[in-house]
């Protein structure tokens, strides 16, 4: 069963910062491409930035120039880093493999407003 914890979100202004992380089970993280997801209300999750256990990462338009995703193996963490944010973003952040399994973690909640 995949386990995945992510944290790190929070409250930010239009323009602010956050990073998020994503601790995933040994078993999956050096196996399987890992993605970071949001979804608001009412809305289908969508992907927003994913990495190989190569390393090599993809950035979806909406984020790209803005959002950075990186990991740490031997913490087997995956990481967003969230810049220059827009209200838009507001959203739950969840982190899961791609393609995304049914099991989901709890996420976590960004919400950008002044």
């Amino acid at each position: 069963q995949v386990q995945l914890e992510e944290s790190g979100g929070g409250t930010v202004q239009p323009g602010g910062s956050l990073r998020l992380s994503c601790a995933a089970s040994a078993s999956i993280f050096s196996t399987y491409a890992m993605g970071w997801y949001r979804q608001t209300p009412g809305n289908q999750r969508e992907q927003v930035a994913g990495i190989t256990p190569g390393g090599n990462t993809r950035i979806a338009d909406s984020v790209k120039g803005r959002f950075t995703i990186s990991k740490d193996n031997a913490k087997h963490t995956v990481y967003l880093q969230l810049t220059s944010l827009k209200p838009e973003d507001t959203a739950v952040y969840y982190c899961n493999t791609i393609p995304a399994r049914d099991a989901w973690g709890q996420g976590t909640q960004v919400t950008v407003f002044s």
